[in-house]
């Protein structure tokens, strides 16, 4: 396992430069920063040429690369064109949308693996059937028309909720946009569910866990489920980061100053230090997210073994 860990660390290297360095270069070169910076206005040659030079700008893309990985070893992921640094930036955005990322993905796990398991055991059942059509329908339905629709019905009409999210964004108050953002995943990841439960069930050791006379609940939970939870987790385990990096409608319609809203306005501004840098940081939670699936398939199959 040790081994493992480590052979895959070493893989994540070359991951990481090569996402960073696409990003960077889509980022730099795509967009003109200094331009956003001036406003509606143009920039007379003498303030582009001092500002290009106060944030780095006048040296080669190559060059610029070099300089922001090496800063961002030491923990500098660079300055905003405000004048913040990013990392601050960082420290006021990542953990709402680390707590509206835990809210989603327990609606995944809760909502869609029970409903997945359910489904699975009564495939071609009434409530097979209509579970298949309510997932079918939030599948068709954009994020952002569920998002505004739970608005202005639990928060505009009957007034359960508050329509934005204050600053400090508690768990309580994430629980809907929580539920809007994981809404497409939480439909995935009750058919990825149905299927595994439905294919497993007609297989050898589950007949054999039945023939022994095993409770039924046993049989489901500590065989067959088991079994069928490495599609899921793998999916759930990629999500994590699809969820941090695409919240930007979400927050948007509740009003989050997380790290879509906080893309959002990078991207509007043309704040290259601020979209690569909050970048970089989804890259490597995508890289970690992914190791720590892998791990956990060993854990839910024990015929699973890493050298």
């Amino acid at each position: 396992m040790g081994r493992y860990v480590i052979r895959r660390l070493l893989q994540m290297i070359p991951v990481f430069i090569g996402a960073t360095l696409l990003i960077f270069l889509m980022v730099n070169v795509m967009g003109d920063p200094i331009a956003g910076l001036c406003g509606d206005r143009q920039c007379d040659p003498a303030t582009a040429a001092q500002l290009k030079k106060e944030f780095g700008l006048d040296k080669p893309v190559w060059q610029q690369y070099l300089t922001y990985m090496g800063n961002v070893f030491t923990g500098d992921f660079g300055t905003a064109f405000n004048g913040q640094p990013v990392t601050e930036l960082m420290a006021s955005a990542f953990p709402v949308t680390i707590r509206l990322t835990i809210v989603a993905i327990l609606f995944e796990i809760v909502i869609g693996i029970a409903l997945g398991v359910v489904t699975g055991l009564h495939r071609g059942r009434p409530v097979d059937t209509g579970v298949l059509l309510l997932t079918l329908v939030v599948i068709s339905v954009p994020t952002f028309v569920t998002g505004l629709l739970l608005q202005l019905l639990l928060g505009v009409e009957w007034g359960w909720i508050k329509p934005s999210v204050s600053t400090d964004a508690t768990f309580g108050e994430l629980i809907v946009p929580g539920l809007v953002l994981a809404s497409v995943s939480l439909a995935y990841v009750t058919r990825l569910t149905r299927t595994s439960i439905a294919e497993n069930k007609r297989s050898d050791y589950v007949r054999t866990a039945v023939a022994k006379g095993l409770p039924r609940h046993r049989v489901v939970t500590r065989h067959l489920l088991r079994n069928s939870l490495i599609p899921v987790v793998t999916f759930i385990g990629t999500d994590i980061g699809a969820l941090m990096g695409g919240a930007i409608v979400t927050e948007r319609i509740f009003n989050i100053h997380g790290v879509g809203f906080q893309l959002y306005q990078g991207i509007l501004r043309q704040n290259t230090q601020t979209v690569v840098g909050f970048v970089t940081v989804l890259v490597l939670v995508f890289l970690v997210a992914n190791l720590l699936v892998d791990l956990l398939y060993a854990v839910l199959d024990p015929r699973i073994r890493y050298a």
